[in-house]
């Protein structure tokens, strides 16, 4: 049997796309880029789009909803969303649709799958939580705040790929419009890099193998700035943290 794998087709405000694998069971969680670009990034990573059991969608944002449509049709795969993201109606027909429903948990062959509402500016978002053979693994990227909902969700996984969008000086100094700059650092946007700190914290640092920094800013965040705000809190090893690039994505990491 296989262990629960994790990779990244790319992370931040051009496009996300998370691929999950146990070895028997391969879903993609969303896709914000074009279906060229997508089938690209997935062959980087050995991935035909049609070894894929499901895409499963957080929300209706561009950044993660780009490509679904698109994939699901070309490719003939099933995609898993919350009413509300299909109610935005931004997705287009596509050959199998399953709803989610928050907070409800279900399975895709072999992986069990928890979605947890997060507060984001969006209809119905939802973040998920995997597990497969006693090993879980948390995606939580767009998150406007961390809730006790979302800690105690989140608690007790052993891979972490956590939303650390911005800094916040960055932010305020940065050339977004006023307005915008309100959305991404309110309790509805984006979590800053303090406030991904402060959630790791709370969540708990002795089971996670791996925590990934996600869907950082190109205007307002630098990887060693996300790696600098994480990183006291690992004692000093920072081998258990990497950052999921935009450009490159994160290749395959294995949680043992």
């Amino acid at each position: 049997m296989g262990k629960l794998n994790f990779a990244s087709l790319g992370s931040g405000s051009k496009g996300n796309a998370t691929l999950i694998s146990d070895g028997e069971t391969q879903v993609l969680v969303d896709c914000g880029f074009g279906l060229r670009e997508a089938e690209r990034r997935l062959a980087r990573l050995g991935v035909h789009p049609r070894q894929l059991d499901a895409v499963l969608v957080t929300h209706e944002h561009g950044d993660h909803l780009r490509g679904v449509g698109p994939l699901a049709r070309r490719h003939g795969m099933p995609v898993y969303l919350t009413p509300g993201t299909w109610l935005s109606g931004r997705l287009g027909e596509v050959p199998q649709r399953h709803w989610i429903i928050p907070q409800s948990r279900f399975a895709i062959r072999s992986l069990v799958i928890d979605p947890i509402t997060v507060p984001h500016d969006a209809r119905e978002p939802v973040q998920f939580r995997f597990e497969s053979r006693d090993r879980r693994l948390g995606v939580l990227t767009d998150l406007g705040h961390p809730t006790e909902h979302v800690i105690e969700a989140f608690s007790g996984c052993d891979a972490l790929i956590l939303e650390c969008n911005h800094d916040r000086y960055m932010l305020e100094i940065g050339p977004y419009p006023p307005r915008l700059k309100r959305r991404v650092g309110g309790n509805w946007g984006h979590l800053a890099n303090v406030q991904a700190a402060a959630l790791l914290q709370r969540l708990g640092l002795d089971r996670l193998q791996r925590i990934v920094c996600s869907h950082l800013s190109e205007h307002n965040n630098r990887p060693e700035l996300a790696l600098e705000a994480l990183s006291p809190l690992l004692d000093g090893d920072a081998s258990r943290l990497i950052v999921a690039a935009q450009d490159r994505g994160l290749h395959w990491q294995a949680i043992n």
